[in-house]
C-alpha cells in the first residue's frame, strides 16, 4: 500500500463528518424547500390570501423545525473536518471557513426567526395578516436567506475547495465543482429563484465523497 502524505493522513475524516454533511444537506434543502412552499414570493395583499390555507402555515412550521437541527449537523460537520485537518490546515483559510459557516448558520436562524415572526403574527383566525406585516417578514426572511446567507455559503464552498485542492484530498472534478457552486450563489442566488439548494446539493455530494473515502481508508491496509 502507497504511504499517505501528511495532507492526506491529517484528511481522513471519520464517517461522522461525512454522515453530518448528508444529514446537514438533506435538512437544509427540505427546510428551504418548505420556506418556498409556505411563504411563496410576491408582492401585494393577494399574496397574504393564500396564507390562510392550513397547508402552507403546516409547510411553514415544518420548516421552521427543521433549520435547528440542520444548524446542529452543519456545525458538527465543520468541527469533524477542521479535527482531521489538524496540522496541515492553513490558518487563514480554516478561519475564513469556520467564521463563513458560522455566520451562515446564524443567518438562516435569523431568517428562520423572520419566517415564524410572519407565522404567529396576532391577526385573526382565518383573517391574513395585514399587508405592511405580511411583506416585512416575508420580504426579511427572503433577503436573509437569498442574499446574505448564500454569500457566505459560497464562501464556506470556496474555502473548502480550496483546501481540498491544497492537501489533495478532493477529486479535481470536486474542487471544480465546488467552484462553480460558489460562483452560483455568489452572484445568481438572490435573482434565480430555488438557487439556494445548490449549497445543500453541494454538501451531500461532500458527504457522500467523504463517507466512501473513509470506507476505502478503513479497507485499503486490509486489501494490502
Amino acid at each position: 500500500m502507497r504511504e499517505q502524505g501528511p495532507g492526506q493522513r491529517a484528511l481522513l475524516t471519520p464517517r461522522a463528518a461525512g454522515l453530518a454533511g448528508v444529514a446537514f444537506a438533506l435538512l437544509m434543502a427540505a427546510a428551504m424547500v418548505l420556506v418556498r412552499l409556505g411563504l411563496p414570493e410576491g408582492a401585494g395583499a393577494g399574496t397574504a390570501q393564500g396564507f390562510t390555507d392550513s397547508a402552507r402555515r403546516d409547510a411553514l412550521r415544518a420548516a421552521l423545525a427543521l433549520v435547528p437541527f440542520a444548524g446542529i449537523f452543519f456545525l458538527w460537520f465543520i468541527g469533524a473536518i477542521r479535527t482531521h485537518v489538524g496540522e496541515a490546515e492553513d490558518k487563514f483559510l480554516a478561519t475564513v471557513l469556520l467564521g463563513s459557516g458560522l455566520v451562515f448558520t446564524a443567518t438562516m436562524f435569523v431568517a428562520a426567526a423572520a419566517a415564524d415572526a410572519v407565522l404567529v403574527v396576532s391577526h385573526p383566525a382565518g383573517v391574513p395578516p395585514l399587508p405592511a406585516s405580511w411583506d416585512f417578514g416575508r420580504h426579511l426572511a427572503y433577503t436573509l436567506m437569498t442574499e446574505y446567507a448564500t454569500r457566505m455559503a459560497a464562501v464556506f464552498v470556496s474555502s473548502m475547495s480550496v483546501i481540498g485542492r491544497r492537501l489533495g484530498v478532493l477529486p479535481r472534478r470536486l474542487t471544480t465543482l465546488g467552484f462553480l457552486t460558489a460562483l452560483v450563489l455568489l452572484f445568481a442566488a438572490s435573482n434565480l429563484r430555488w438557487a439556494e439548494l445548490v449549497f445543500p446539493a453541494w454538501s451531500l455530494v461532500l458527504g457522500i465523497h467523504i463517507l466512501l473515502a473513509s470506507r476505502r481508508a478503513r479497507t485499503g491496509p486490509d486489501e494490502a
